[in-house]
């Protein structure tokens, strides 16, 4: 490059972002709309208090669109409300309501679509099919957005956030009520979902499926219909959540379906119809987790192999282990458990004779439903004290050869 090239190049004009703003009265624009035709890549668009009844509104340029005062996008129960079509575009600060409703489609408060780089934080979204949805998309953050809904029932009713074919998307610190499911993630890869709290959804808190190495954290699951499912993936982590209060014929604290190789530590687990129902899911730990007040604490089906389960407290539950099988070819140890009547001679803390958590009734249960009728039953008390008398007729599918004397007290460090 010679000297004048050179000193040509350093004094070019440098592009600066410009700053459009929206607003009733008084600004250069008076709709989202002419704003977003008039801006260019890297330009700012605000977006002052008030409603705005427009759409749908399209973003094919890396710009970020900002609300002031937390302006109102309704899309009138018509409409898709918002669609992101370019790279590195964010959108703060709104109010979104009503967006349409569609049998076909996949209408939505906010759709980013073909993307990279997108953030979707502080907004709220109100009444949309779809609240915020994300198809093949990258390196996206959708981060402290209230999404809330009025889902009556699953064949016409969206969710909350949607993940469809994304790599390395950030969900944090969202609210999701009121939808089908409140996250849900399909051949999603290396996503991050961490301090979210999703409750009241007609399906699950969270359903999962196609997608590996993952990492959910801190998350709270509760009050859904169905609970959270996970299913088809592999090196997924879920540490430190919350699944409580989820009730049902078919609902589940957490279901592991043909999950492998993956990490379930320090979670609570409490008042659930099943804490966690294991099926044909295979070399996973579960440790250092608290299943506390649930029908079922674990269900584990006999296609389930090779999994740990080590360092938990079981108190208070209806069942602690259930299976459909003679036999259990996963590893139970080193657990607590209230039920555990045995004794420990040497003072280790660990107890002398082993526990065996399937007990007669929940087998019985397990192979005759109808027969959960007889709960608290006569019956189910003279079959309790038998194995208490004769602990020899308590099914062997599932041992633990060194139950815990005592409640586990986790450290700060164990989360």
């Amino acid at each position: 490059m010679t000297a004048v090239a050179a000193l040509l190049a350093v004094c070019a004009p440098v592009a600066i972002a410009a700053e459009l703003n929206v607003c009733a009265s008084g600004c250069e624009h008076a709709t989202i709309g002419s704003a977003l035709t008039a801006a260019q890549d890297g330009d700012v668009v605000k977006v002052h208090a008030g409603t705005y009844r427009e759409g749908p509104l399209v973003i094919d340029k890396t710009i970020d669109l900002l609300g002031i005062g937390e302006p109102v996008l309704d899309g009138e129960l018509q409409h898709q409300i918002l669609l992101i079509s370019a790279d590195r575009v964010s959108v703060r600060g709104f109010v979104f309501k009503d967006a349409g409703r569609s049998r076909i489609r996949e209408i939505s408060a906010i759709k980013a679509e073909n993307v990279g780089g997108c953030i979707i934080e502080d907004n709220s979204i109100d009444n949309a099919f779809f609240g915020i949805y994300l198809a093949r998309a990258t390196a996206c953050e959708v981060r402290r957005n209230l999404i809330t809904g009025e889902a009556e029932n699953e064949a016409f009713s969206g969710n909350a956030i949607h993940v469809w074919n994304g790599y390395d998307v950030v969900v944090e610190d969202n609210l999701m009520t009121g939808h089908r499911d409140g996250l849900y993630l399909e051949f999603a890869r290396g996503n991050v979902v961490r301090r979210n709290i999703s409750r009241g959804n007609i399906r699950y808190g969270l359903h999962f499926m196609f997608s590996n190495d993952s990492e959910f954290s801190d998350n709270v699951f509760s009050h859904n219909d169905a609970g959270v499912a996970v299913m088809y993936s592999k090196n997924i982590t879920m540490i430190g959540n919350e699944f409580s209060d989820n009730w049902g014929a078919a609902a589940y604290g957490l279901l592991l379906k043909d999950i492998n190789d993956s990490q379930v530590s320090g979670n609570l687990f409490q008042n659930n119809t099943a804490g966690v129902y294991l099926d044909g899911s295979s070399r996973t730990e579960l440790s250092h987790n608290e299943f506390i007040q649930n029908g079922y604490a674990m269900r584990v089906l006999a296609n389930s192999m090779g999994s740990l389960v080590r360092y938990n407290n079981f108190i208070g539950n209806t069942f602690d282990v259930v299976t459909n099988s003679n036999r259990s070819y996963n590893s139970f140890m080193e657990n607590y458990w209230d039920a555990y009547e045995g004794y420990d001679l040497d003072r280790d803390g660990i107890g002398d004779v082993p526990y065996r958590p399937v007990r007669l009734f929940a087998l019985t249960v397990e192979w005759y439903p109808q027969s959960l009728v007889l709960l608290r039953s006569p019956l189910s008390q003279v079959m309790d004290y038998a194995e208490r008398l004769m602990p020899v007729i308590t099914p062997k599918a599932i041992e633990d050869d060194r139950p815990l004397m005592g409640r586990i007290r986790w450290s700060s460090s164990t989360h």
